[in-house]
């Protein structure tokens, strides 16, 4: 047995057992629709037998005369009549309320005041019609004050007389005089045992048929789309099995609950078959989004990471409303208030977004990250301390790949507080690295390697000519440094990492030809004898110093502002020898 048939079993016992509560109080079916009252409608008055709204009187009645309680089925009808009587009288109502009812149970009025828009008089409901081969009798319901004083429903005196004549014309012989006294005295759920177990032998045959269907209707599928998709084509449509066969599974079982002869067991089956239905189409929704959406993501694919995103959050969305549609379909069907559901969910709202303050801030940061777009499915990225590549962009948190190749879990409301760094979105990479010479380098060597490295610069056709620069920049502890500055035209990190291979290769070689080499942390140390200080520089010094003292031109803290100006601009540079003064003279 598969796994969907072992599932649609599961959920056809809990439809069952749900149904058979369901049963027990009057409810609302598909279908049922009132008719709009101008007046007010009456305060409800809870009759303990049910008999405060037409509905329940119904209901009531046959659950009592199925179970072959007739003392309790006497009370739903308005007559005095007692003993033998009062027994066919019940067998009868019930044998032609089953036998030719054409009315049905959840659509029959559960207002105290019934359908005002019946064409009645307001103390009289028609509930169904009954065909006679003579023709046919309306099942009417009358509005009477109970013993306690309060108004309740009975099936009305003119109805009650056409019983015996119309049980007559019709010859109904019921199939529980032909049955074992246990079977139809043993109730479970209000039905008779003999009902239960018919229905353990109509639902195999439903569920067999329901198989077959199926499979010819998954076969005609499957050769539809053959040519276009073979594999994928497959896969997707043996994903639409289980719904399928569940819609048909309740197809069925509506035909069970036309057939049916009970109108009680007719109901039942209603309700069943509807709730499988609306579960079938719920289910069978889900999974044509997932195909639907899984077919839009493939057509992207890895080029439109953006899209992916929103295809994604597209996808949990929509299944989500889908699956809250059809719960409240299920709970209308219950019988239960929606709109009380909704009034207390709204009351009840303020209390759940304090509960579930993270889980909504996580749900909004994530929207704003697929909207926004600071990061896509697929980008590599930096978020806080991790680096790695965005695997999923869910409703409450981002997956990362990292670089050691783990899943970090972020959640979507810390994310969208972090600094973002996305690499996936640069247009260039910065090349920068600082060249280190040793001391022993030249003046004239030192040039000769920032005019080679610079025209190499300006000669790559990766690297961005205008930006490109080497300049000496100062003089370290042990060395000459020299800041190397570029773009590389890459934006993938990996070509870019072969750009900046061959630019450091390029650049080892000019130091090499320039006959210096690459500095080392050290330290040299010089032993020489002492010649001391030379005694007429020291004494020329310390006599131009005298005179500036002397003359009152001692420049500290600075120079007077008449001897910055007299010296200002006295250095040219570039200096008479630089290609650029040659440049500025052509």
């Amino acid at each position: 047995m598969t796994k969907t048939s072992i599932t649609l079993i599961l959920l056809l016992v809990a439809c069952i057992v749900t149904g058979g509560f369901a049963a027990q109080k009057p409810g609302i079916l598909p279908g049922a629709k009132e008719a709009q009252r101008p007046a007010e409608q009456e305060t409800v008055f809870d009759d303990p037998l049910g008999r405060s709204t037409p509905q329940g009187t119904v209901f009531g009645f046959m659950k009592a005369a199925s179970k072959g309680n007739d003392e309790l089925a006497l009370q739903y009808l308005d007559t005095k009549i007692k003993g033998a009587g009062a027994q066919k009288l019940i067998a009868g109502l019930q044998a032609i309320l089953d036998y030719g009812f054409s009315g049905h149970l959840g659509i029959l009025s559960t207002k105290p005041e019934g359908n005002l828009a019946d064409n009645l008089p307001p103390f009289k409901e028609r509930v169904g019609t009954v065909k006679t081969p003579s023709g046919s009798l309306d099942v009417l319901l009358q509005r009477v004050e109970g013993e306690n004083g309060q108004l309740i429903w009975l099936f009305s005196k003119e109805t009650l007389r056409e019983v015996p004549e119309a049980y007559k014309e019709i010859g109904f012989h019921n199939i529980d005089a032909y049955l074992p006294e246990f079977l139809v005295k043993t109730a479970v759920l209000g039905f008779p045992l003999w009902r239960w177990l018919s229905v353990l032998l109509v639902i195999p045959v439903a569920f067999g048929l329901a198989v077959l269907i199926t499979r010819l209707i998954v076969s005609l599928l499957m050769l539809f789309v053959f040519r276009t998709s073979k594999v994928q084509g497959e896969r997707l449509i043996r994903r639409l099995t289980g719904p399928i066969r569940t819609l048909i599974f309740a197809l069925a079982l509506w035909v069970m609950s036309f057939l049916s002869q009970s109108v009680l067991m007719s109901n039942f089956w209603a309700y069943v078959a509807f709730t499988l239905t609306v579960v079938g189409g719920t289910w069978l929704c889900l999974r044509v989004i997932d195909v639907a959406f899984a077919l839009k993501e493939s057509r992207f694919g890895v080029t439109s990471s953006a899209k992916v995103s929103m295809v994604q959050l597209g996808r949990k969305l929509s299944k989500i409303m889908v699956v809250i549609v059809g719960a409240l379909v299920v709970f209308h069907i219950a019988g239960i208030n929606l709109p009380a559901v909704l009034a207390g969910l709204g009351i009840g709202g303020i209390a759940i977004a304090f509960a579930a303050q993270k889980t909504l801030e996580n749900f909004f940061g994530g929207v704003m990250i697929i909207s926004d777009q600071p990061i896509r499915v697929g980008d590599f990225c930096k978020a806080g301390d991790y680096v790695g590549h965005i695997e999923n962009i869910g409703l409450r948190s981002t997956r990362i790949r990292t670089l050691k190749r783990t899943v970090v879990s972020i959640p979507n409301g810390q994310l969208a507080l972090m600094s973002l760094e996305n690499y996936a979105m640069r247009d260039k990479v910065l090349f920068r690295h600082t060249l280190r010479l040793r001391y022993e380098t030249t003046p004239d060597q030192l040039r000769h390697v920032l005019a080679e490295i610079r025209k190499m610069l300006y000669e790559h056709s990766k690297v961005e000519s205008p930006s490109a620069r080497i300049r000496f920049i100062g003089l370290g502890n042990s060395s000459l440094d020299l800041d190397v500055f570029a773009y590389v035209l890459e934006t993938e990190y990996e070509p870019f990492l072969h750009v900046q291979e061959d630019l450091l290769l390029r650049i080892l070689d000019i130091v090499e030809a320039s006959g210096t080499g690459l500095a080392l942390p050290s330290q040299t140390t010089y032993v020489a004898g002492d010649s001391g200080l030379d005694a007429a520089k020291r004494e020329k010094a310390i006599a131009t110093v005298r005179q500036w003292r002397d003359q009152g031109k001692l420049p500290f803290p600075d120079f007077s502002p008449e001897t910055i100006e007299e010296i200002d601009n006295q250095i040219e540079y570039p200096s008479s020898d630089s290609a650029l003064r040659n440049k500025e003279k052509k």
